[in-house]
């Protein structure tokens, strides 16, 4: 993106925060901040690397997730076209004591906000503190959902709310590998594979080597 195409990327998808900027800090934003992109699997930020800043995505797809010491890795969200990974900011936030790690699910491109400039404009402007505590205080509320998932619903239903999901999101047909949606709520391979099984014997899903296809929306929603 060049200097005005940020002006108005900002104005139109994003004017919760443009729009309590004053003149000034619009061309600060503008002239320090500058496009990324990132391909399907590539890690964007983890304990190990440079806090980039904030991710506001085009298109694309990100999987914010956490890892225990021997490698299990619980996705707390995703979030895609139009959203903010604020995340991505992380070690400018001093309420954020705990590391996250953040892949391309997709092919992805996003408008990069640095960390030192959203660190100055949070210090500076109190509606942008505003802005970034109301995206922590959204990201929490998924964490917690999914971590009552986690703790308090049993495999199918969890199994059966991500497909559904899924089914709004891109419609019925299903691209992840068995392994992918293991890592995405938390389980095992085979834990996934065998409720798939159970799914397809009870004529919700029909599964393929690269592909679930939802058949039964309704079958699906009685495990919700």
């Amino acid at each position: 993106m060049n200097h005005d195409e940020i002006y108005e990327f900002l104005a139109t998808q994003h004017r919760d925060f443009w729009q309590n900027l004053s003149d000034e800090e619009k061309e600060y934003v503008a002239s320090t901040s500058g496009s990324v992109s990132y391909k399907a699997g590539q890690n964007i930020h983890s304990s190990g690397n440079r806090c980039a800043g904030v991710l506001f995505i085009e298109k694309g797809y990100l999987r914010i997730y956490i890892m225990s010491e021997d490698g299990k890795e619980v996705t707390l969200y995703r979030l895609g076209d139009g959203e903010v990974c604020i995340m991505s900011a992380s070690c400018v936030m001093d309420d954020i004591t705990f590391d996250v790690y953040i892949d391309a699910e997709a092919d992805t491109e996003a408008l990069l906000l640095p960390t030192s400039t959203f660190s100055k404009l949070r210090k500076n402007n109190i509606y942008i503190e505003n802005y970034s505590n109301k995206m922590k205080a959204m990201r929490f509320s998924d964490a917690m959902w999914t971590m009552q998932q986690i703790l308090f619903f049993s495999f199918d239903k969890r199994l059966a709310i991500f497909l559904y999901d899924e089914l709004v999101k891109h419609g019925p047909i299903i691209r992840y590998s068995h392994m992918d949606i293991a890592k995405y709520l938390g389980s095992a391979r085979e834990v996934v594979s065998r409720m798939l099984k159970y799914f397809e014997t009870e004529g919700i899903v029909k599964v393929s080597r690269k592909e679930i296809e939802i058949i039964d929306k309704k079958k699906l929603m009685e495990h919700i």
